[in-house]
């Protein structure tokens, strides 16, 4: 097991919430990603949205925490700014990781 899984899963234990790979494909879809970014994370709704199977995963936990904090604010984050509220750090690394894992 690579460190940095094994940081994670410690990440995940401290705060007190367990996930298991399964559950990444499921928070995608209990937390509307699909209406956006599409059922596959391959057909966004619109051009302008991002395709995010396949993404690096620290890049797409970054620009998640960086859109929930404010830190990225430009006119594509609006959408994902009402969102991002309902979801917990642990869930945006367990999000992460499985769009890391889609093939593009």
């Amino acid at each position: 097991m690579k460190s940095s899984m094994i940081i994670a899963a410690a990440a995940l234990a401290l705060s007190g919430q367990a996930f298991s790979a399964a559950d990444g494909a499921k928070l995608y879809a209990e937390k509307t990603c699909v209406a956006c970014h599409g059922k596959d994370a391959k057909k966004p709704l619109m051009a302008t949205y991002p395709k995010l199977a396949g993404q690096n995963a620290g890049y797409a936990e970054q620009q998640m925490k960086d859109i929930k904090s404010g830190a990225r604010n430009n006119g594509q984050t609006a959408a994902m700014k009402g969102v991002m509220h309902l979801v917990t750090d642990a869930e945006i690394k367990v999000l992460a990781d499985h769009l890391s894992k889609l093939k593009p």
